[in-house]
């Protein structure tokens, strides 16, 4: 898991605003399935949105760990949307250049 700065959570932030929610915790709660698809969507995409449907209460340490098992870097907690990042391993398939 990777340390953003704050600048850099800042325009991850910005650039999410528009996304819809890709994966959503309901009630099974965190699962290696959920994990899975985390895991996923982040390759793919970079950044993503997750909504937390349950366990409103809980987000903050919910988040922390699929952040953790999913290798992803926080941007944001934004009311009950989780804003995950990870950077593409390969150079050529990144989509998002971050501020230094």
């Amino acid at each position: 898991m990777k340390q953003l700065t704050s600048a850099q959570r800042k325009h991850l932030r910005g650039l999410a605003h528009h996304l819809d929610p890709i994966v959503m915790v309901g009630q099974k709660g965190i699962t290696p399935e959920l994990i899975a698809e985390v895991s996923r969507a982040l390759s793919d995409h970079e950044l993503i949105k997750v909504r937390f449907t349950d366990y409103k209460d809980q987000r903050k340490v919910l988040s922390e760990q699929i952040a953790a098992e999913s290798e992803g870097s926080i941007a944001g907690i934004i009311g009950n949307h989780l804003i995950l990042y990870k950077e593409h391993p390969d150079k050529d398939k990144r989509q998002i250049e971050l501020p230094s």
